[in-house]
């Protein structure tokens, strides 16, 4: 596969991470405040907080899922089926036994374990049920996870897209239906938890077709293999979980030192952050199955083009989203929450998370996906570690000392600027031949200035109202719209390379053929 063809399958996928990201936007958007408005604040706390921890079993994998991609992607290349089919094999059923032994632990200490989370007593019975029956349901899908890294070690990401499109609309439906039959809350974590997961599994059949030659069978199994793998895999699984760390400790440090209802509070207050998030990171997602690809083919100079480009692209798709998010963050929390009146403390977290989310999508997004894959995993693993323990110990000292929501927010801030900005960002520079201003001016520069127009514009709206009855949701689409125009024509003009503009011009001037004369 040919240069060329990797990026044609990575744009190609970014536009599928887009449509199933647009779509799990207004899912989500539906079901974060179906679930708002129904549930109580504890059940709501509760329920964001299992979440959270969901997001805690890739840690189970020890970075086995990365190396599966990163290992489909290399052996493909050469046509190494049967020691592919060795590698798949060692760890699928490796999942299955890290699978057995955790259900089984949280199935004997489920008492304890729902103490730790400041549950009222009321609610004790039904949350320690619920608990159960969320990680046996994962113990028993956790296993089917390696398949839809073996999509993405394909290049065929559209694939997995499509399965979680359709499960999540599924869900959707039967949320609905949850709540209006009011089956109760149970009912509603079993629909939630089984439409999460139906895709992994389902994802068998597409996964294996493509390599017919590979086979998954228990006598494959090779504890020699395991440890040939986590020469990779320890430094993944260690990156990972300082990742994990990094986006999913708030919930866990607030539940610990507050209560389980600041959770929600934070929850509200982060929502649109975490969107923001989902919505820029959708090229990233699609980059480390093709750096895999051309570090198995030696091809340097494509990928020193491909961390250069693909960070100026993360940038010029991020910047504009991040100044409508920014301007238009309290409306947008009553269009998420419901709530005609926003508390400070909610939208401060907002407001700070959503600059460390821009932050890390600047510095941390792209070149971490492409370095894991191209040697550099040990080093990208200390740079985490760093990060991540100061994440915890920041977020820590600042919410045990002021007894407030908005210091877990800090504690994230502070470090991901630092570890960015001073740490990876030379590195990166150094890594592509450049130095660190001029990596800088070649693919974030460009953006802030072309930017600059649509944040003039953002201001002067402000002094406006261009909505009948002065109705802000319905002026916040209308002035997001028009800042949105100005910012895409300055994107277009002064952030986009010729080349780009010249080859999307042919690429949506394809899509409407001009009219032959009558």
């Amino acid at each position: 596969m040919s240069y060329a063809e990797v990026k044609r399958n990575i744009w190609s996928n970014a536009v599928s991470n887009y449509v199933r990201t647009v779509l799990g936007m207004i899912v989500g958007l539906l079901t974060f405040r179906m679930l708002f408005q129904a549930l109580t604040r504890e059940q709501f706390g509760f329920w964001s907080l299992l979440w959270s921890v969901f997001g805690y079993g890739v840690l189970l994998d020890f970075g086995f899922g990365f190396a599966a991609q990163k290992r489909v992607a290399e052996l493909s290349v050469r046509g190494e089926w049967d020691q592919l089919s060795r590698v798949l094999s060692t760890i699928f059923f490796f999942y299955v036994g890290v699978a057995g032994l955790a259900a089984a632990a949280v199935l004997l200490g489920s008492r304890h374990i729902i103490g730790w989370f400041g549950v009222p007593p009321a609610d004790l019975a039904e949350f320690r049920r619920v608990l159960v029956i969320f990680f046996v349901g994962i113990g028993l899908a956790f296993p089917m996870g390696i398949f839809p890294e073996i999509l993405r070690g394909q290049q065929r990401i559209r694939m997995a897209n499509n399965l979680i499109s359709t499960a999540l609309v599924l869900r959707l439906v039967l949320t609905w239906v949850a709540i209006q039959r009011h089956w109760g809350f149970t009912a509603i974590v079993v629909v939630s938890l089984f439409f999460s997961l139906a895709p992994d599994v389902f994802a068998v059949v597409f996964a294996l077709r493509r390599m017919p030659a590979v086979r998954i069978r228990p006598a494959l199994f090779s504890a020699g293999m395991i440890h040939e793998t986590l020469t990779f895999s320890i430094f993944a699984y260690i990156t990972t979980a300082t990742n994990i760390v990094l986006t999913k400790s708030d919930q866990l440090v607030l539940s610990v030192t507050l209560t389980v209802s600041a959770v929600a509070v934070y929850q509200a207050g982060a929502k649109v952050a975490e969107i923001f998030s989902q919505f820029t990171r959708q090229v990233q997602e699609t980059l480390s199955p093709a750096a895999a690809h051309l570090h198995a083919t030696g091809d340097r100079t494509a990928l020193r083009d491909l961390v250069i480009n693909s960070t100026r692209w993360s940038v010029i798709i991020s910047t504009p989203l991040y100044l409508l998010s920014a301007f238009y963050l309290t409306e947008l929390l009553q269009l998420l929450t419901g709530d005609a009146v926003i508390p400070r403390e909610t939208w401060l977290v907002g407001h700070v998370l959503l600059f460390w989310y821009y932050s890390l999508t600047l510095t941390h997004s792209v070149s971490k996906r492409i370095f894991m894959m191209c040697g550099h995993e040990r080093w990208l693993m200390w740079l985490g570690v760093g990060e991540a323990l100061a994440n915890l110990g920041i977020s820590l000292a600042l919410v045990l000392y002021f007894r407030s929501i908005i210091g877990v927010t800090l504690g994230s801030l502070a470090p991901a600027i630092y570890f960015g900005w001073v740490r990876l960002w030379p590195w990166v520079a150094r890594e592509v031949g450049l130095g660190g201003f001029a990596l800088f001016k070649a693919t974030v520069l460009p953006s802030w200035r072309a930017c600059l127009p649509m944040l003039l514009a953002l201001v002067a709206l402000k002094w406006v109202t261009l909505a009948p009855g002065g109705n802000t949701r319905v002026a916040m689409f209308v002035e997001g719209a028009l800042a949105g125009v100005v910012g895409a024509a300055a994107l277009w003009r002064f952030a986009l390379l010729p080349a780009e503009r010249a080859s999307l011009a042919r690429k949506l001037g394809g899509r409407w053929p001009a009219r032959k004369p009558a």
